[in-house]
């Protein structure tokens, strides 16, 4: 087995977490399988793999090699698109990553749409509410909503979103409206945290940020829950604008304490490859650019308007 097989091989098990199933990704049998990788590991002088007979996980060399052998194996499956004369179709495997509830709300009907103009890709898509190193996962695209480091990757924006607190009409009806964050105090909230505690939430004034923790009695990690019990009438939450979007149109929820926001997040488009980038990753960057950029949600949203 050649090098390249032989880094073919080692990815196929890291991805697949197992020898028989990288073997039938590969049409190898189990038996060979572990032939190649111990020849690996013999030729480099290290361990890649920890392997017991309940669990297979990757050593400290053997996830830099991963990282490695993906770019090496990205880099020569475009150069032999680009010599054939394939660079200009978007074709082979695409893999992108959003944040859960925009990749369900935003990104997948672009997906859909985009694998029906392009039939020999395959898309594959992570959807996680935590930033992901495009090299370490090997993926191309990622959507990010926050304003981003300094780094190597490209970067198209495609729109913004603001921070926004919400309440139903009859809990507003009810209780009143704040008209300055300190109020905030006097009303029932439900916080959106990944944490054990309920977040601050900052605002903007002419005097400067301003933080406040408000009351709260529920503490939930979906936004979509946080959503359903202010739509419900369970107090004022706390989100981003693209979020409740349907629910602002539709009545069910009206924004506060718009004076007091804190300037947008910028959404963006975030690639590796550069002016390198193959025909798919361009071509979709292009496509879903254009999409959002006319998406109402991620985009009239992300400006300050009346609520």
């Amino acid at each position: 087995m050649d090098r390249l097989d032989a880094m073919r091989t080692f990815v196929a098990i890291a991805e697949a977490q197992g020898f028989a199933a990288a073997g039938r990704r590969l049409a190898m049998s189990p038996p060979a399988v572990t032939r190649a990788i111990a020849a690996l590991e013999g030729r480099l002088g290290v361990r890649l793999l920890h392997r017991t007979t309940r669990a297979l996980r990757l050593t400290e060399a053997g996830t830099r090699f991963l990282a490695d052998c993906k770019r090496i194996l990205g880099e020569i499956e475009e150069a032999e698109t680009s010599a054939a004369g394939a660079h200009a179709t978007p074709r082979g495997q695409l893999a992108l990553t959003a944040p859960l509830m925009f990749g369900r709300m935003h990104v997948a009907p672009i997906v859909l749409d985009f694998l029906k103009l392009h039939p020999q890709l395959l898309i594959r898509m992570m959807l996680l509410d935590r930033v992901v190193d495009l090299v370490e996962e090997g993926l191309d695209v990622a959507v990010r909503i926050a304003h981003l480091p300094d780094s190597s990757l490209m970067a198209v924006r495609v729109g913004a979103v603001r921070r926004v607190v919400c309440g139903s009409p009859r809990y507003l009806e009810t209780r009143g409206t704040p008209q300055t964050p300190a109020e905030l105090a006097r009303f029932d909230t439900i916080a959106f945290s990944g944490g054990e505690t309920a977040p601050e939430w900052s605002f903007a004034s002419a005097a400067g940020a301003i933080g406040v923790r408000p009351p709260t009695q529920l503490i939930v990690n979906s936004a979509d829950v946080a959503i359903a019990a202010a739509i419900a009438g369970r107090g004022l939450t706390r989100v981003l604008s693209y979020q409740i979007a349907p629910a602002l149109k539709a009545g069910r929820l009206k924004i506060v304490l718009a004076d007091y926001e804190p300037p947008p997040l910028p959404i963006h488009l975030v690639h590796r490859e550069g002016a390198r980038a193959s025909a798919r990753v361009r071509a979709f960057v292009d496509f879903a650019a254009q999409r959002l950029r006319r998406d109402a949600a991620v985009n009239a949203y992300g400006r300050r308007q009346p609520a």
